[in-house]
């Protein structure tokens, strides 16, 4: 099991909409597999395959209470408010609070084919709804207001060009990381 680079904001593959997954055959189950081989390596608790640079509708997660892989997600029903802080893998080293819906109902498939249908509150339900916006082509970036953003981009581009100078090359790093 291989890890992938973890894509970052400014990379195009993070705005683009994924495509539904239409097989599942050997070579997406061993996607699945470095999928959760690099969020481990991340710290991470969800990774979308497009912060890998695959265009498709899936991701994977463990959040401490269960591991799983979705395919085709969707969000049916979402209730409530919750404010919690959230970073990303594709935006290391910051966070905002966020806020999103506090509990949602998700579907989709597992790799067996299998519906899959779970109600999710609090932590389980921001990091279905933040994977889903990755397949969406939305980053967290996205949910700040105006200031926010301003002072996001700001920092953003400041740890660009110090990771550019110290590194020589471009940014590298990816899925929901937590504080």
């Amino acid at each position: 099991m291989a890890p992938h680079e973890i894509r970052l904001i400014g990379d195009p593959v993070l705005r683009q909409p994924a495509a539904d997954v239409a097989d599942v055959d050997g070579a997406l189950v061993r996607l699945t597999d470095d999928m959760f081989t690099t969020m481990y390596e991340a710290a991470g608790i969800g990774l979308a395959a497009p912060q890998v640079g695959v265009q498709r509708r899936l991701f994977v997660y463990d959040h401490g209470q269960g591991t799983g892989v979705i395919l085709n997600p969707r969000i049916v029903e979402s209730d409530g408010e919750w404010t919690f802080e959230e970073g990303c893998l594709s935006i290391p080293e910051l966070s905002w609070e966020i806020v999103r819906p506090k509990q949602i109902h998700l579907v989709g498939v597992d790799l067996d084919g299998n519906e899959v249908s779970i109600e999710a509150d609090e932590l389980e339900a921001r990091l279905f709804q933040h994977e889903l916006d990755h397949l969406d082509g939305v980053l967290l970036v996205d949910h700040l207001d105006e200031d926010q953003q301003r002072d996001a981009r700001r920092v953003l581009r400041e740890m660009t060009m110090a990771r550019v100078e110290a590194a020589g090359s471009g940014p590298s790093g990816g899925g929901l990381r937590l504080p």
